[in-house]
């Protein structure tokens, strides 16, 4: 039998922002559930973590240098052309199905390869959204996580299974939390009289009022910071800009608030996935329907001077939340630590659909590691990312890295005079907080030169040369 398939997707949200992720304090039972009963993997990336592009790898299971979306400036029409893995889950059979943030261009109109279709432009409101059903534009009250829960628990409960029929569904549920209320331009920019901030349902404004989160070893002020990564210097002094210092202000940016409001609008995103369980329960499809939890890229909370930003090779900008439960195939209370990254989400989804994924498809199907064959897995992957016209202060950080399961090596493109002096290179086993950059020790030469020679193969091999 072929299960039903259920993604679930949070965006903004970092590898530990929910209970079973080793968050301090935030409670979520119901996305805990899917780790209980599922796999938790704990080494799950981004390949570029920021919203757009990381989007269009997780749909057609490409690195951004290959499907092109690069930045988060509207492609509206390109976006309509993605090889997107729904359009091969229509040919196999499947109902599909998009309900939420779609971001990949700026309009909010149905794209190729879904039955049903609910989303907004850019970033919607947090209250009281515009939203699209079916390529019309319905206004809308209320509070968006909880309308899209709604919708999400209207599709499962309409497709009820029915005894001797069954035709297999797929559903994408994208949140907007736990992004703040940020309207965008056309440009990609955004449009600062129209920046809400972080807004939480009503009902939950109060939640955990005075917790607080840790202070980590490696959140350290930029003067610190530029001592081991000098490649940081310029950009830190061009992030005190009056705009820049508008947008941190207006979200309260590396406090313990922000932290604590970002906690709370998870609070509605995981009432949601409790009333998904019931409506799944409820129609008989709970043991036949795949869920997969994940984020659309990290976060950081003041880690090496940054925030509010994801967008760099650092570990809380690259790891996601990574939760699938299926007991006909996912081992209960599974902890996985192969290195999984979000291309590996459209294989995975064809393959289990009964399809064949494509050779233009470079993530990897997940189905050997749920039935624990671990031979031959990945031992690094690429990550990338293009300065964008955007983000002025980051004018010149373009870079590639590399991370395996013991080191990263980031390679900083636009500011390579053939020295390699502004390089980075971490040993996570003795650093996991990457403090210590050892692109300059004498005594890991020959480590530096083959994490280089494995970038560039894997750079090249994403390009398909």
């Amino acid at each position: 039998m072929r299960p039903n398939l259920l993604i679930v997707l949070v965006d903004d949200l970092r590898y530990d922002e929910f209970g079973a992720g080793g968050h301090p304090y935030m409670k979520t039972p119901h996305i805990d559930r899917i780790a209980r009963e599922g796999a938790l993997f704990e080494r799950a990336f981004h390949t570029t973590p920021i919203c757009s592009p990381n989007r269009a790898s997780v749909m057609t299971g490409q690195y951004a240098s290959r499907h092109g979306v690069i930045d988060n400036v509207a492609r509206d029409a390109m976006s309509h052309g993605l090889p997107n893995y729904h359009l091969q889950l229509q040919k196999l059979g499947y109902e599909t199905a998009h309900i939420g943030k779609w971001h990949m261009g700026n309009d909010g109109m149905p794209r190729p390869g879904y039955d049903h279709w609910i989303s907004f432009d850019g970033h919607g409101s947090i209250v009281d959204p515009r939203l699209n059903h079916g390529g019309r534009y319905r206004q809308h009250r209320g509070y968006i996580t909880d309308l899209l829960n709604r919708y999400a628990v209207e599709f499962i409960r309409g497709r009820q299974a029915a005894r001797g029929r069954r035709r297999p569904w797929s559903l994408f549920l994208a949140h907007k939390a736990v992004h703040p209320d940020a309207h965008q331009a056309a440009d990609g920019t955004l449009d600062m009289a129209r920046f809400g901030g972080y807004i939480p349902a009503p009902r939950h404004r109060e939640l955990y009022a005075g917790k607080r989160f840790p202070r980590l070893p490696n959140m350290r002020s930029p003067a610190e910071i530029v001592r081991d990564k000098p490649a940081w210097r310029e950009a830190f002094k061009m992030r005190g800009s009056r705009r820049s210092r508008a947008a941190l202000a207006a979200i309260g940016a590396g406090t313990q608030e922000e932290i604590r409001q970002r906690a709370r609008m998870m609070a509605s995103v995981d009432e949601g996935v409790g009333k998904i369980f019931d409506a799944l329960a409820a129609s008989g499809q709970l043991e036949d329907t795949l869920i997969l939890f994940f984020g659309d890229n990290g976060y950081f909370f003041g880690e090496h001077g940054l925030g509010p930003e994801r967008r760099f090779a650092y570990e809380a900008g690259i790891r996601s939340p990574f939760l699938v439960r299926y007991p006909r195939r996912v081992k209960a209370g599974a902890r996985l630590r192969d290195l999984v990254i979000c291309q590996d989400i459209a294989p995975t989804m064809i393959e289990l659909a009964g399809g064949r994924p494509g050779p233009q498809i470079q993530g990897r199907s997940l189905l050997p590691l749920f039935d624990g064959r671990r031979a031959g897995w990945r031992k690094s992957f690429l990550i990338e990312y293009w300065a964008e016209n955007a983000m002025s202060w980051l004018v010149g950080m373009t870079y590639k890295a590399v991370r395996t399961d013991r080191h990263k090596y980031i390679h900083w493109v636009n500011r390579d005079d053939g020295t390699g002096r502004l390089d980075e290179l971490y040993d996570l086993e003795g650093d996991p907080w990457e403090l210590r950059n050892l692109a300059r020790s004498k005594k890991r030469r020959a480590l530096r030169t083959r994490l280089r020679g494995e970038l560039q193969r894997l750079a090249l091999e994403a390009l398909g040369l």
